[in-house]
């Protein structure tokens, strides 16, 4: 029987570890977390098979657990229960996103805490934002200033990594221009530099509580655009983005490709709620593997280019020895 070079590598086990050209560590992975700050109890997301909103006041047990189980990177989501037009929770010391993120880092200063920041989970319409006049999009400069503001009580609170999330134009240089003028120079900025406007996210906005009467058209990109996104990475690089991130993220392989292809900058994927809720449930009416299919799909974003990926997996493959 004859063999080509091919198959010659793929005979054993061995030897197809040896030549893999991508591998999973616990430090390509992070892992999303929902904070709320009124529930007394975890609280089960139905859209989200194995994954709850963690209550406040047990946020520290729940963190040093997620550390010991190999966890090395967290991203944290509030679930606010002092919402208001402007999401102004959040421009405080005493708010839940600083309070979480010090809770976070006194429990596990080890970790990789990262905030995101925006505002639909904190505000009373859901917007990403302060609302212009119309009250269907967002105001871009006066969200601008209140981005800045909440990213520098991010950073004093102990956020390792600001995440902006809101898509609006000059993010990127406001919040920069504001740590360091506060003294947060050294805090990198990962920026969602990339997000479209996707029927993806739907169990996140459950999960959340930031359902909108409307859309984020205004903001965030058009689905059937990838220029723009090349556009969009290439103004958030020039800003000071430390990081940019394609989201979501197995629908838009080929923009975190194109990304890939004319930047040094580390680059995220963002494997979104419906992602891993399509996986959870096809695997629970038994057409798919979920460990296999699991492994495949944050497979494919480290060979896309990503150097991290954010997924609500993170723990459950960690756990399992990847």
């Amino acid at each position: 029987m004859s063999f080509t070079r091919h198959r010659r590598l793929r005979r054993t086990p061995t030897l197809r570890a040896l030549v893999r050209e991508n591998r999973l560590t616990p430090e390509d992975l992070v892992l999303p977390l929902f904070i709320d700050e009124a529930a007394s109890e975890p609280v089960p997301i139905d859209a989200m098979p194995g994954v709850h909103r963690i209550p406040e006041r047990s946020l520290a047990r729940e963190i040093e657990a997620i550390a010991r189980d190999g966890v090395r990177s967290i991203i944290l989501f509030g679930i606010s229960a002092h919402k208001d037009d402007a999401g102004s929770d959040t421009l405080h010391d005493h708010g839940l996103m600083a309070r979480m993120t010090r809770i976070a880092k006194d429990a596990a200063p080890h970790l990789v805490v990262m905030t995101d920041n925006c505002f639909c989970e904190y505000t009373s319409h859901g917007h990403c934002g302060v609302p212009d006049a119309t009250r269907a999009d967002v105001d871009n400069d006066t969200t601008l200033a209140n981005l800045a503001r909440q990213c520098v009580v991010a950073a004093a609170a102990g956020a390792d990594v600001v995440a902006p999330s809101a898509m609006m134009d000059g993010q990127i240089a406001a919040i920069r221009d504001a740590l360091d003028e506060a003294g947060f120079g050294a805090t990198p900025i990962m920026s969602y530099s990339s997000k479209f406007a996707s029927a993806f996210y739907g169990p996140f906005r459950a999960a959340a509580g930031c359902d909108l009467q409307g859309d984020r058209m205004g903001y965030q990109m058009d689905p059937m655009n990838g220029r723009e996104a090349l556009r969009e990475s290439d103004t958030d690089e020039a800003e000071g983005a430390d990081i940019l991130m394609v989201k979501p993220g197995m629908p838009y392989l080929d923009v975190l490709a194109r990304i890939r292809d004319r930047t040094d900058l580390p680059l995220a994927a963002y494997q979104v709620s419906g992602e891993y809720a399509m996986i959870k449930f096809a695997a629970a009416a038994g057409a798919l593997d979920e460990e296999r299919v699991v492994h495949e799909s944050l497979g494919a974003f480290k060979r896309a280019g990503a150097d991290l990926v954010l997924s609500y997996f993170a723990r459950q493959v960690i756990k399992a020895g990847l």
